[in-house]
């Protein structure tokens, strides 16, 4: 059964936003603080793009097709997702957690998983993909709560 023990860490994270608590309650009553606020600033990809997309001429018929655009947007979110994995290896190599449950978004939870190094992943004991990141600390707790009854009853 999974529960928010005394001292594990929680990651709630969506691509440009993270926060890092750490839990100073017990399994009964948790208490989620923030150790940790990362933010960037990761404009949509239109405010990003500088040009029109590139032409290329085609040699062999009369048309023509248009390059792919390159996306930032999605490049920042997943450098973000890097800069997420590598702080928690460091972390996870000093020791300074030993359980580690993750809240972010479908498509974070699968870059994240993709960036974390063994020693990270050794150390989660949930998966929560869920974005809640805009949510009050208290709400987001009791949603993180309430899903960690869900998997255990489940599993």
């Amino acid at each position: 059964m999974t529960k928010l023990r005394n001292e594990t860490w929680v990651l709630i994270a969506d691509g440009e936003k993270a926060l890092f608590l750490i839990n100073e309650g017990d399994e009964k009553y948790p208490n989620l603080q923030v150790i940790r606020k990362d933010e960037q600033d990761n404009p949509p990809n239109r405010e990003q793009a500088a040009n029109r997309r590139g032409r290329v001429y085609q040699s062999y018929n009369h048309g023509k097709s248009a390059y792919e655009d390159t996306d930032w947007h999605t490049l920042g979110k997943e450098r973000f997702a890097q800069d997420m994995a590598e702080l928690l290896y460091k972390r996870a190599h000093a020791n300074e957690f030993s359980h580690l449950v993750i809240c972010a978004g479908p498509e974070l939870l699968a870059t994240l998983r993709d960036e974390l190094h063994q020693a990270v992943t050794d150390r989660i004991v949930a998966e929560i993909p869920k974005t809640l990141t805009n949510h009050p600390l208290d709400e987001a707790e009791k949603i993180i709560c309430a899903d960690l009854q869900e998997q255990s009853q489940s599993a």
